[in-house]
């Protein structure tokens, strides 16, 4: 029987006493050191200590002061690397590399052995890492976080150029989860994403991008043109107002360049402006751009603040938070060999990339098929590759894992 934790970062900020958890000391390189999971949440065979207030100067411990700042710092940078889920996959799956852990292919069979670490990834935005214990066998269960690298976002349409205004170059946008959509306004935005390269064999090739930069905005009207907004509210429409500025249109007095350029404009998906960003960005060409799926970011990075430096300033942080919780987690719970010696079960991380928009059958459909894909693969005959897993789905959860999910954001 497998157990599942999700938003496994409110354990930082809150203590339960039935699931009675108690944290061990940390390493400089740890977020919470695990060396035992349980065999369930009511085990008394882990213990957590709460961390609410570790960057506070007041609060923090002077021995620890050192050891909770490279912690903070360690998350801070996750954050400030992950501006999409597409590069909260890559820098999860860096971390794991410089731990140890091995890259498994999904499309080949699996030689795993006691005491080994893995993972794999999913359309670059997916990710499952898992340890199995020395004493592990068939049947003996999972420990398993599971969370999401997804967030709300605005994100750019697959015909991008908007042709709403003569004047300005302007990009059209799709809202993604349930964000507090206001709040974009007023803010240094940019893009990043994944695109898709076309290389000098006619090969195609996946790429990541981020425009460090502030290239869009998307501006609120002067008062003096919406004198009531703060007696009426502030109620934009999502599609007519949440367009985010890239450029001026340059002018040219030439009858015929215009006449060429609004024939162009009119074929275009994309502002030639915007394909030359991204083609600087990828040192590539922009011809050699065939496809893009692209977020809109906000630039200002994450950051400590408050008084006493104890708050985390930072968007993104449903659910990267818990995405580096979980990941420090399993790294640290077997950093040496003996943390698998005695250990019987397999200790896992799921971060999944569709809890925004799939967030009432999420785990029912897309994540719990990953997840499922996996487990089998521990479960012969099923560890076939080439299993169909929804035939064989109904017979092996005999009694499903247990899923215990709160709704604190």
């Amino acid at each position: 029987m497998a157990t599942i934790i999700t938003r496994p970062h409110i354990l930082l900020h809150s203590f339960s006493p039935s699931l009675n958890l108690n944290l061990k000391p940390l390493s400089s390189l740890s977020l919470f050191r695990c060396t035992k999971l349980p065999n369930s949440l009511h085990s008394n065979s882990i213990t957590l200590t709460p961390r609410r207030s570790f960057c506070s100067a007041n609060s923090t411990p002077p021995h620890r002061k050192s050891e909770s700042i490279s912690i903070v710092n360690d998350l801070l940078d996750y954050l400030n690397e992950s501006w999409t889920h597409f590069h909260a996959t890559a820098e999860a799956k860096r971390q794991l590399i410089a731990a140890g852990f091995h890259l498994l292919d999904e499309n080949e069979e699996w030689n795993l052995k006691p005491g080994g670490r893995y993972f794999f990834t999913r359309n670059m935005s997916s990710l499952v890492a898992f340890a199995v214990g020395e004493k592990y066998n068939v049947g003996d269960g999972f420990h398993a976080i599971a969370a999401h690298t997804d967030s709300p976002c605005l994100k750019l349409k697959p015909k991008t150029a908007s042709l709403k205004s003569s004047s300005y170059l302007m990009v059209n946008v799709q809202t993604y989860g349930g964000g507090l959509w206001h709040t974009w306004f007023d803010r240094d935005l940019s893009v990043a994403g994944r695109v898709i390269l076309r290389k000098s064999d006619n090969s195609f090739l996946h790429k990541l991008v981020k425009v460090n930069r502030p290239i869009l905005r998307i501006p609120t009207l002067a008062i003096h043109l919406d004198r009531t907004v703060n007696q009426d509210g502030f109620k934009p429409n999502l599609e007519t107002h949440l367009l985010p500025l890239l450029s001026v249109k340059l002018e040219d007095t030439s009858s015929e360049t215009k006449e060429k350029t609004a024939a162009l404009t009119s074929k275009a998906s994309h502002h030639p402006l915007l394909m030359q960003i991204l083609s600087e960005e990828l040192k590539c060409d922009v011809d050699d751009i065939v496809s893009i799926e692209l977020n809109v970011c906000d630039t200002q990075p994450s950051c400590l603040g408050g008084g006493n430096n104890e708050f985390i300033f930072s968007g993104r942080l449903d659910n990267l938070a818990s995405s580096y919780c979980a990941l420090r987690a399993l790294i640290d719970s077997c950093e040496s060999s003996s943390d698998l010696a005695s250990e019987h079960a397999i200790r896992m991380v799921a971060l999944f990339d569709n809890e925004e928009v799939c967030d009432k059958i999420s785990f029912e459909c897309i994540s719990y098929h990953i997840y499922t894909q996996d487990i089998l693969r521990f479960h012969p005959p099923y560890s076939d590759p080439m299993v169909d897993i929804s035939l064989v789905l109904p017979l092996t959860l005999y009694d499903g894992p247990k899923l215990l999910k709160t709704r604190d954001h």
